[in-house]
């Protein structure tokens, strides 16, 4: 049977593995599309006839993310754990990937098409390279740690991920009154980073109250190892 660090390094190969394949196709397609720097208007250009395969491409990656966490875990606890942690490597070594491919991003700083479901998703890189690292810590604290986030803290997590959403795809909501060719014809010039960093602080809510309930644990173990301890000698000097 398989141990938890073993489980662990599996799924970091299989998304190193499928980083991999995510930048090569990303960079087939942006040459195909003429969109190596993405920060353009009408990031996936209708004429070429590919945009609903390139919705359910998106939609069956992160199928297979989710299907990795369930096959690794062996609860419902370890596969949430294990499901975060391979989207997270994924998402960070999928950039460091396409810059050696195509040479894009150059910085942290660059602008990137995220998503397109249901809307597109834009952000400065460090943005999701922020949430992919949280996820990885998470992800690992959950399939490594046998302690549970409380539901305050997973409140908060959701809070916060829904804020961060909001900041990729506020500028397509307002645009959707337009229309569909308006959606595509975004194109974002400042990023909130001042909500988005709320909303970092709120997801990391989890790994936080995790790493409390664990260090009061440990606290409390060798408190009771301190008492034993005092209980022993105590009987010892009165045996002498």
């Amino acid at each position: 049977m398989m141990n938890k660090k073993y489980r662990w390094s599996l799924v970091v190969l299989f998304a190193t593995a499928m980083a991999w394949v995510e930048s090569a196709v990303v960079f087939y397609l942006r040459i195909f599309i003429d969109r190596v720097q993405p920060y353009q208007l009408d990031p996936l250009p209708t004429s070429v006839g590919i945009g609903q395969a390139e919705l359910v491409r998106e939609a069956a990656t992160m199928l297979m993310l989710v299907c990795i966490g369930w096959l690794a875990g062996s609860n419902w606890r370890a596969r949430f754990g294990y499901a975060l942690l391979a989207f997270g490597v994924w998402d960070i070594l999928y950039y460091v990937f396409l810059s050696l491919l195509s040479g894009w991003p150059n910085s942290l700083w660059d602008w990137d098409i995220l998503f397109l479901i249901p809307v597109p998703w834009w952000g400065p890189v460090l943005a999701p390279v922020s949430i992919a690292v949280l996820m990885v810590i998470t992800g690992s604290a959950i399939t490594q740690i046998p302690i549970w986030p409380r539901s305050p803290a997973w409140m908060m997590s959701l809070f916060g991920a829904m804020l961060a959403l909001y900041t990729f795809i506020a500028d397509a909501l307002n645009a959707l009154g337009d229309g569909p060719h308006a959606v595509r014809q975004v194109l974002p010039a400042s990023f909130n980073w001042p909500l988005f960093g709320i909303a970092i602080l709120l997801m990391a809510a989890p790994t936080l109250d995790m790493l409390r309930n664990l260090r009061m644990k440990t606290a409390a173990r060798e408190q009771l190892e301190l008492h034993e301890s005092l209980l022993v000698k105590r009987e010892i000097s009165h045996e002498s």
